[in-house]
């Protein structure tokens, strides 16, 4: 197994250049299957584990969180980058403790958001949304961890499709020392070139759902896709049929289009 240190150094290569994908693994099974397929980084995916646990996104504790980052990375010899959420705390200093914490489970990277969790008022002020980034950005060189900061914005997730302010709060988040920048919702080349251009040489990450393809997104100056909670959705949607269909109709035939379990015991050993 490679130490953490070695994923570290591998994942931060892999934003020199070029553009890869970056999945969502919810649990160990999915990460190590992910690995088997051959990608070369994950991405924890807060939604898809919190449904793990029979909880809605934003209803896990970082106890939880962190518990199933130690757990993914020691199962699997790629990097991982953690969904760290709002880095469960307010004020600058709770999120660099928590950062801290999360550092030692020995991902590769994280990210924080600015998303507040109240609808009436979605987004951190500027001001304070900035000192979050830079009291993460000390936790993690407080032990020269090498861990990669991710800094986002919600906006567009949050119903303030506004790109000026997003490309102005991205600028900041750079210059508060985050190594990536994310701001899940852009989706026309439009949005997504202006964010490239504004924050470059910093890598963008994209979020991708039915978007653009690894090959359009690298044309225009992505560095790595993530795909959020859209591989725990699809197996949430197999189950789910397949639940109903018994459920409603007292039959099984759905069953068959289950994946092979030699297959997944053949890729498990």
């Amino acid at each position: 197994m490679l130490t953490s240190a070695d994923k570290r150094a591998a994942f931060k290569k892999l934003h020199e250049s070029g553009c890869f994908i970056i999945p969502n693994p919810f649990d160990v099974g999915s990460a190590k299957a992910l690995q088997h397929l051959g990608f070369k980084a994950l991405a924890s995916t807060s939604a898809g584990f919190a449904w793990t646990l029979g909880k809605a996104d934003n209803r896990v504790t970082v106890d939880d969180v962190c518990d199933h980052l130690t757990a993914i990375c020691a199962a699997v010899d790629i990097p991982v980058n953690a969904d760290f959420e709002d880095g469960f705390a307010h004020e600058p200093d709770k999120v660099a403790v928590n950062v801290a914490r999360a550092v030692k489970t020995g991902v590769a990277g994280l990210s924080i958001e600015d998303y507040t969790g109240d609808s009436a008022k979605p987004l951190f002020d500027r001001a304070l949304a900035v000192d979050r980034i830079k009291a993460a950005r000390q936790a993690i060189d407080a032990d020269n961890s090498g861990v990669l900061l991710t800094g986002r914005c919600e906006a567009f997730l949050r119903g303030q499709k506004d790109l000026n302010l997003v490309i102005d709060r991205l600028t900041a988040y750079a210059d508060a020392g985050a190594d990536c920048l994310y701001a899940p919702g852009i989706s026309t080349a439009e949005e997504i070139s202006a964010v490239v251009k504004a924050v470059q040489p910093k890598p963008v990450n994209l979020l991708v759902g039915t978007g653009p393809s690894l090959k359009e997104a690298s044309a225009l100056g992505v560095r790595r896709i993530s795909i959020g909670a859209s591989l725990a959705r699809m197996a949430w949607a197999g189950f789910m049929k397949a639940s109903k269909e018994m459920a409603e109709q007292g039959t099984f035939g759905e069953f068959a289009n289950g994946y092979s379990g030699g297959e997944l015991n053949k890729m498990f050993s």
